[in-house]
């Protein structure tokens, strides 16, 4: 009853909708009537502050690196690698794209809590394959479905693998140090279960052309949940430079090593002699050329001269001693 006294009567109802529409009685006088309201659904995970992308793209542009040279080793051939934005979507999705027969392969990744996937197409495969034993590097146009990979091509996988687990672990050193462990095959995806369809996975695209005509695409995914302990350290580290100051510094010290080691032709040049075609097609053995007596000789690298020189003796060797260095021409 108590309730019921203070409900407002359809008269008061009335004169109080009556005052709003007229204007004689004031509107948005409350609280925080400023504030917007954004719409939230508690049962899809917000990822959109969670984990920093920019640091898994550093992270994949230095696994292509890796990735590229220790190809380079076992299969003999130096494949172009491009890596498309890393992208955060539902596995059950990602799993739609997918199209079996493919090298599915379960990793765990310590100290990362549950398990990633790569997935590699069976065009890489083949070219690799094709390149280990010598060839051009062709793949097969088409796979039957539900055709298992042979015991050599299997063994192309893991030497696979093994290059990727390395490059993986160089890649994310300077964020944190993993140790990949792999935990088994497929060829269809669909039972390599890494994660429940509606959870958030990871996922890194990478595309190769071993060779001219011959390509495929190959997979690193990560569970989301299995990254986002991380949220703060992949922060942190592309504030802090992503670790690539050391990286960079050593990798300028090699460069500048191996550009010292390469090999130049210098040629020493005494004087310049202008004569005629019929004077130079009877020149016969044992015959003199006279040439002007110079203050020095001349030292070419690549026609350019960079050197101006003594000439002398060395023992029993003719030799050139560096006298001035000369500034190369401006273009």
């Amino acid at each position: 009853m108590a309730d019921q006294e203070n409900l407002l009567s359809p008269e008061e109802l009335g004169a109080l909708t009556a005052g709003i529409e007229d204007g004689s009685i004031e509107t948005d006088t409350g609280l925080n009537t400023e504030v917007s309201v954004q719409r939230h659904d508690l049962t899809n995970e917000d990822f959109t502050l969670g984990i920093n992308l920019a640091t898994i793209d550093h992270i994949n542009e230095r696994f292509i690196r890796q990735f590229r040279l220790g190809l380079v080793e076992v299969l003999r051939t130096t494949p172009k690698m491009t890596a498309s934005k890393v992208e955060i979507i539902k596995f059950g999705d990602y799993l739609k794209e997918l199209t079996p027969p493919l090298a599915v392969n379960t990793i765990r990744l310590n100290p990362l809590r549950g398990n990633s996937m790569v997935v590699i197409e069976p065009s890489i495969i083949f070219s690799a394959l094709d390149n280990f034993f010598g060839g051009f590097g062709n793949a097969m146009e088409t796979l039957p479905s539900g055709r298992l990979f042979t015991p050599t091509e299997s063994s192309i996988i893991k030497i696979m693998m093994d290059v990727l687990f390395g490059s993986l672990h160089e890649a994310w050193g300077p964020v944190l140090q993993i140790d990949c462990e792999h935990i088994g095959s497929e060829i269809n995806p669909q039972f390599a279960q890494i994660a429940d369809e509606n959870d958030l996975v990871v996922v890194s695209r990478f595309r190769s052309d071993l060779t001219e005509g011959t390509s495929g695409n190959m997979h690193v995914v990560y569970p989301y949940s299995a990254l986002k302990p991380l949220r703060e350290l992949l922060r942190s580290s592309v504030q802090s430079g992503d670790g690539d100051e050391q990286s960079n510094q050593i990798w300028s010290e090699e460069l500048h090593a191996a550009a010292l080691d390469s090999e130049m032709e210098l040629a020493v040049k005494l004087t310049d002699i202008q004569t005629t075609l019929r004077a130079f097609k009877e020149l016969k053995p044992d015959d003199i050329i006279y040439i002007a007596q110079t203050e020095s000789a001349r030292v070419y690298l690549d026609d350019v001269q960079v050197f101006e020189a003594d000439i002398g003796n060395n023992g029993t060797h003719m030799a050139a001693r560096i006298t001035k260095s000369l500034s190369p021409p401006v273009s």
